[in-house]
């Protein structure tokens, strides 16, 4: 069995680098990520999401605080550091198939 809050935390390292390739390989072919702006469906649209996420700002470091396994689904308290200054609290629910995100959904607040 994989160890799915590993998978996470490799997710939010990835993530806090800005690098698709590495990303792109984290995610099933039927991908779904929905946020607080929006949705996307599948693994071209979610890394497109991503992307475009990148490109607005110039840095992005993502800290897990708390991690919580319940089978599949990792929910994770996280902080993200914007540009070095503007911080968000999010949670994240990520269902994995196997070793690859199927669904990531993400909550401000």
């Amino acid at each position: 069995m994989n160890d799915l809050k590993q998978l996470a935390t490799e997710y939010f390292a990835i993530f806090s680098n800005k690098d698709l390739d590495s990303l792109a390989d984290m995610f099933t072919d039927t991908a779904v990520l929905r946020d607080w702006t929006g949705s996307a469906e599948g693994k071209d649209a979610v890394l497109t999401a991503n992307k475009n996420i990148f490109d607005s700002v110039d840095t992005i470091t993502v800290t897990p605080l708390s991690l919580y396994e319940d089978g599949n689904t990792v929910a994770a308290e996280i902080e993200v550091l914007l540009n070095g200054v503007e911080k968000l609290l999010v949670v994240d629910v990520i269902t994995f198939e196997g070793n690859k995100i199927s669904s990531l959904r993400a909550y401000k607040g």
